[in-house]
């Protein structure tokens, strides 16, 4: 354990900056210092010789760091990345949340069970690594505050589902949620349509369905639900004009068959393509056909007749907002019809309470 006195460190010896005293005191004044004391075996907080509000990255990763103190926390309040990757810590100081420019937090292999409620204050963040921790649920909303984050891994934790809200991260890129115990993923990911990259891989068996909404993820790359207990791919797989990397071994898929996979990605696509057009698919795709049909990746050509399978959107009877808001359809809710003798009598007290209204088999 270091002393009191040892835990002093002056900002020249910790920045390990080579440039001159000019340089550095502009740095301090700009509020761009960089700290690093990753790898000095801290047990605690360092008792810092600089005003901490200079501080833009700070390095503890790598130490035996068991809390980080609220006040402290508090005081960086212009710093841009923190890392604490590869400590103890049990859990995040509330104060993290004052931190407003923050950008990148990693607090990766540490003993978390939660993160603090009030990280949704970092409206800056654009990147959260808490890989390997012991988390079993993430904040409710915070799908609904941090709408900057570009990059979210959670892997190598115990979550069985993962907050409705994600669904709302519109600039997420990148979801690493791989070896947790996920039994779902939200049913509404349409909204995620600058996602690349998603990684549900390894969820110890528990993944047996993924959203048909991920057909609606028209940014996605790369996709990876390999290791779980999967039978069956959503037919709008095949709708992902961006993919170039599906990943599904080590599941008991039924559909597609393996030797479709062993052909191509190309040959996956048409597959699936092929099994929506010809309606094919269990029921709960009904409800994505008619987005399919808007985001322009699928062609609405289903074949059977009208009724046959109720809830499709075909293109024949889309109609455009345009001829909602004509004079045909605008006539009906205007004033003049709306309150008419005709339309308001059907509204009297005297219509309203009557035997007959009420007593009527």
């Amino acid at each position: 354990m270091m002393s009191e006195q040892q835990q002093q460190v002056t900002f020249m010896e910790m920045s390990k900056n080579k440039g001159d005293h000019r340089s550095r005191r502009r740095c301090m004044e700009e509020g761009r210092v960089r700290v690093d004391m990753s790898g000095m075996s801290l047990d605690s907080f360092p008792i810092l010789s600089l005003n901490l509000a200079t501080i833009s990255n700070l390095d503890l990763s790598n130490n035996n760091l068991e809390s980080i103190p609220e006040s402290m926390t508090a005081r960086l309040l212009n710093v841009v990345a923190l890392d604490v990757h590869s400590n103890q810590l049990k859990f995040l100081p509330n104060s993290i949340g004052c931190l407003s420019k923050l950008k990148i937090l990693n607090v990766s292999s540490n003993l978390l069970h939660t993160l603090p409620k009030t990280i949704e204050n970092c409206k800056s963040l654009e990147e959260l690594n808490a890989n390997f921790n012991q988390l079993s649920v993430l904040p409710d909303t915070i799908g609904f505050e941090l709408i900057n984050l570009k990059k979210l891994s959670v892997n190598a934790n115990k979550l069985c589902f993962l907050p409705q809200s994600i669904s709302h991260l519109t600039s997420l890129r990148v979801l690493d949620a791989r070896l947790n115990c996920l039994r779902f993923l939200p049913e509404d990911m349409e909204n995620l349509i600058n996602l690349e990259v998603l990684n549900v891989s390894q969820n110890f068996q528990c993944l047996e369905n993924l959203p048909y909404s991920l057909g609606l993820l028209v940014s996605l790359v790369e996709l990876d639900v390999s290791y779980n207990k999967i039978t069956s791919l959503p037919d709008s797989i095949g709708c992902l004009k961006k993919l170039q990397k599906l990943c599904v071994e080590g599941n008991p898929l039924v559909s597609p068959p393996m030797e479709v996979f062993e052909q191509s990605l190309q040959a996956v696509n048409e597959y699936l393509s092929e099994k929506m057009k010809a309606g094919q698919s269990p029921p709960k795709k009904q409800s994505w056909v008619g987005k399919l049909v808007k985001c322009g990746t699928f062609n609405g050509k289903i074949g059977g007749r009208r009724g046959e399978r109720e809830g499709f959107i075909m293109i024949s009877e889309y109609r455009s907002i345009e001829g909602l808001a004509s004079p045909r359809y605008m006539g009906l809710l205007s004033p003049r019809r709306l309150f008419s003798p005709r339309y308001m009598g059907l509204l009297s007290p005297r219509r309203l309470f009557s035997p007959r209204t009420y007593l009527t088999e």
